[in-house]
């Protein structure tokens, strides 16, 4: 079972990456946090140490804790960091993955809205973070996993800020099944490839918004 610690952590994380309690700029209050969680002082200020150490809270000594606010210069940062790491984490998952888990991946893409319009998309984040959790574990690289999930969630808060600006995201379920396919396929190339075209077409679109 996982610490209250660990519990505190994943409950925060997704107010803050979701911006749905937590958008940017945002005060953290402790006490507040607390009382909802229903949780100890210790395990939520681990949990928001965690954060800090992350880039999703910011905190002040002796002046507070709040949600940083997105730059054109951190969505810069944040896809020149992602996209080698994620590149290497495909091309050690095609060489690693078991069946099970590609065929996990692949039956995620096809529960991919087709058109993704309106809540759609919103279905959309939510297979992808899932798939993205299982291409990370199929690299069977701890080192790559662990820097991927951190720069995938600081893309997914991103994402969830972009989405009422986005429109449809019609070729996203083409991406994500040419980079099963490559899996499938046992193709580093291939697999680096679908990662390259995906991530150029999501920053092209977030560049557009912000």
């Amino acid at each position: 079972m996982p610490s209250l610690s660990d519990q505190a952590y994943r409950i925060i994380k997704r107010k803050v990456v979701t911006a749905c309690e937590l958008p940017p700029g945002s005060i953290i209050n402790e006490s507040q946090l607390k009382d909802e969680l229903g949780m100890g002082r210790t395990p939520i200020r681990e949990a928001l140490q965690r954060l800090a150490r992350e880039d999703l809270v910011t905190i002040l000594p002796r002046r507070g804790m709040y949600v940083p606010e997105i730059s054109i210069t951190d969505l810069r940062d944040i896809f020149e960091a992602r996209e080698p790491i994620e590149i290497a984490t495909v091309r050690a998952a095609a060489e690693r993955a078991t069946d099970d888990e590609i065929a996990i991946m692949e039956g995620l893409v096809q529960q991919i809205p087709p058109a993704c319009l309106a809540d759609d998309c919103y279905k959309l984040m939510e297979i992808d973070e899932r798939f993205h959790e299982y291409l990370a574990e199929a690299s069977r690289s701890r080192f790559l996993a662990d820097a991927l999930n951190w720069l995938y969630s600081l893309s997914l808060r991103v994402w969830y800020l972009a989405v009422p600006q986005l429109g449809t995201m019609e070729n996203a379920m083409q991406e994500h099944l040419a980079l099963v396919e490559a899996l499938k396929r046992r193709d580093p190339s291939a697999a680096a490839a679908a990662v390259h075209r995906h991530l150029d077409d999501f920053r092209a679109r977030i560049r557009a918004v912000f």
